[in-house]
């Protein structure tokens, strides 16, 4: 499980140095969000435990390549379902409009 403590020896408050601890490895990392970057280590932590579960895999570096290709295996997959979303939007407002031009030419030729 990853942990983190913020050092509290940094004086940029932008920037702050946060240790965290992934698969038994520490890391010193910087960022404005030190909660994000511990939930980001978690989230690494948690995948690279999964790996190793799941295969007879115990080279660490082997083991943060395929996590980091199941990781890329979910980006992909949620940036493609939601830019097929806002292609299904683009569609239904596309035809929104058209039906809106249609009622709004119907009422110009009425009155």
């Amino acid at each position: 499980m990853a942990t983190a403590t913020k050092d509290a020896t940094m004086k940029d408050a932008q920037n702050s140095s946060v240790r965290v601890e992934i698969f038994d490895q520490a890391y010193n990392l910087r960022g404005s969000d030190p909660e994000y970057i511990l939930k980001l280590a978690e989230y690494v932590d948690a995948k690279m435990r999964a790996v190793a579960e799941a295969t007879n895999t115990i080279d660490t570096v082997r083991l943060a390549v395929l996590a980091a290709l199941n990781i890329a295996d979910e980006y992909h997959l949620l940036k493609r379902s939601q830019n097929t979303g806002a292609t299904d939007y683009q569609k239904r407002a596309h035809l929104l409009a058209s039906a809106l031009d249609e009622v709004l030419e119907e009422n110009r030729k009425a009155g």
